[in-house]
C-alpha cells in the first residue's frame, strides 16, 4: 500500500491504495465517485474516461500512482446541476443519450476537442471520438451536441 495525494474535481484527497491500482477503482471505492464507469476494463470504450492534466484518460488503465500530483477532473468536477458545463449544456439540450453510461468519454473528449478546436469539423470530430463506444446509437446527437457547444462558445 503507498500513500497519495490526489487532486481531483480541485480537491486534494489522501489516498491509501496499491500504487498499481487502476485510477478508476480509487474514484469509485475510495472516493465514492459515480463517474467514471467501468465499461469494457481495457480501455476501448471511453466509459471510464477522465482528465488527466486536461487530457482525456482511460481511468481503467492508469495506475493511480501515475496519476499523483496531477490535475483529475471526472464528469462531477466538469460542472454541476446548478451551472453545468456548456458541453454538458448543450449534450443536454440534444438529448445525445439514451442510456448515458458511455457518457464520460464523450462529454470530457467533446470539451478537451472544443478546448483544442473552437470549431470542429466532422472529420476532427470522428479523430477526436475514436475508440469511443455508444451502443445506444446516439452518435448523430453527439454530433450536433458538439456542434452546439461550439456555437455557445462563439456567443459568450
Amino acid at each position: 500500500m503507498a500513500n497519495l495525494s490526489l487532486k481531483i474535481n480541485g480537491k486534494v484527497h489522501a489516498i491509501e491504495a496499491e500504487p498499481d491500482c487502476p485510477l478508476l477503482y480509487v474514484l469509485r471505492d475510495n472516493v465514492g465517485l459515480n463517474n467514471p464507469r467501468f465499461g469494457c476494463g481495457l480501455g476501448q470504450c471511453g466509459a471510464c474516461t477522465v482528465l488527466v492534466n486536461r487530457v482525456p484518460t482511460r481511468s481503467c488503465m492508469l495506475p493511480v500512482a501515475r496519476a499523483a500530483g496531477k490535475e483529475i477532473v471526472t464528469l462531477e468536477g466538469l460542472g454541476t446541476p446548478g451551472n453545468p458545463h456548456p458541453v454538458q449544456t448543450a449534450f443536454i439540450e440534444e438529448q445525445a443519450f439514451q442510456c448515458g453510461y458511455c457518457l464520460n468519454g464523450w462529454v470530457l473528449t467533446a470539451k478537451t476537442l472544443l478546448d483544442q478546436h473552437p470549431h470542429p469539423t466532422d472529420e476532427q470530430m470522428k479523430t477526436a471520438f475514436s475508440g469511443l463506444v455508444c451502443r445506444c446509437g446516439s452518435h448523430a446527437q453527439i454530433a450536433a451536441a458538439v456542434r452546439r457547444a461550439a456555437d455557445a462558445k462563439t456567443r459568450a
